[in-house]
């Protein structure tokens, strides 16, 4: 009669985001899980510190020298919204990744126990499998919005909407181009572009260095495509392709963009030129549930998905607040909209580098 087999004990640790191999293994483990994210990976970790400076970590999760979890997460600091743990900065997404509850109760617990001893008051995880309870859980506050790509791009055009495709077929007729690229040249004019375009918002732009890290890290699976009218840029989007998906991620357009439907355009050409590269998914990210990007996706055809979003605070703390649609920043909002686009993209970076 052979004995019982005694369980094996989970170990946690930080990971080694300097060893080379540990970082392959961890990449390799996340791109073999189903609900492995792009923000889960270490390279937009390590993109991310470099970009922003914002200190990246991993705690990771082993049951017999095997990987069963794994949490990534910055230590964000700002001078003006404070000090958290982010699981992952920058990300619309992140959060826990495991394979079992006992697992993500045991990362939830240790990174609130980092958290304490790091004298970070917030922890937020972004999605991911969420720890339960001792938690803040939010799951109406913001909707992802995913739908397949079609056959061709006639098939793409005649799968949008009806109003949102008069949209686009006018758009179409504006004499309008579309380049797209990796380099320097096309990361300068699409920065330009969403600085502006967030400027216009109210919000601070996020160093450019962020972008231009995360544009090295991902080679091939980001790119840059940009609308221009007679030659000059008027839109321009910055995209993540993860396991057959397309995920447009920061972009934007100038103020004559909305009179050319530049931006409609610039998504259908993204459609397009992502199903040439492999894509069978579009991602359209997230939006704030309600909101005017809510129902802009909405109009294309995409249905709502709810997101899931945790935050943990130290006793007696209230949570940071970095969301531009709180009522405390609405003046401020309007102070910023008005600064000069030069004053605006100096102080930007400085700013929006904190918000993670």
């Amino acid at each position: 009669m052979n004995a019982p087999m005694l369980r094996t004990r989970l170990r946690l640790r930080l990971a080694d985001l300097a060893d080379a191999n540990e970082v392959a293994r961890l990449d390799a483990w996340v791109m073999d899980q189903e609900n492995g994210l792009p923000f889960h990976r270490p390279k937009w970790l390590l993109a991310i510190e470099a970009g922003t400076g914002q200190v990246a970590h991993c705690l990771v999760a082993e049951r017999g020298g095997s990987i069963v979890g794994l949490l990534p997460f910055h230590v964000v600091h700002s001078a003006l919204f404070g000090r958290a743990l982010v699981s992952s900065a920058f990300a619309v997404g992140g959060g826990i990744l495991s394979t079992t509850t006992a697992t993500t109760r045991r990362l939830a617990q240790e990174i609130c126990d980092l958290a304490e001893s790091w004298s970070c008051p917030t922890v937020e995880l972004r999605g991911g499998s969420m720890p339960g309870k001792g938690w803040i859980e939010k799951r109406d506050s913001h909707a992802n919005f995913l739908k397949p790509l079609h056959a061709d791009n006639e098939a793409e055009l005649l799968a949008i909407p009806r109003k949102q495709r008069a949209e686009v077929r006018k758009g179409l007729e504006n004499d309008l181009t579309v380049e797209t690229g990796r380099d320097t040249a096309n990361l300068d004019r699409h920065y330009a572009i969403f600085a502006e375009s967030v400027h216009n918002l109210g919000t601070p732009v996020f160093p450019k260095a962020l972008m231009a890290s995360v544009l090295h890290a991902f080679g091939e699976d980001a790119d840059i495509l940009t609308v221009l009218h007679q030659g000059l840029p008027v839109a321009s989007v910055f995209s993540l392709y993860h396991k057959g998906v397309v995920m447009p991620y920061w972009g934007g357009g100038v103020w004559d963009a909305r009179r050319l439907r530049a931006n409609d355009v610039m998504y259908y050409a993204l459609m397009n030129h992502a199903r040439q590269q492999g894509c069978t998914h579009f991602d359209f990210g997230r939006s704030k549930t309600e909101s005017g990007a809510y129902f802009f996706k909405k109009n294309w055809g995409f249905e709502p998905e709810p997101m899931a979003y945790a935050i943990h605070t130290a006793d007696g703390q209230e949570p940071r607040d970095i969301n531009p649609n709180s009522p405390k920043y609405k003046a401020k909002i309007g102070l910023w909209q008005k600064l000069p686009l030069s004053v605006a993209n100096r102080l930007g970076p400085w700013i929006g580098k904190g918000l993670g």
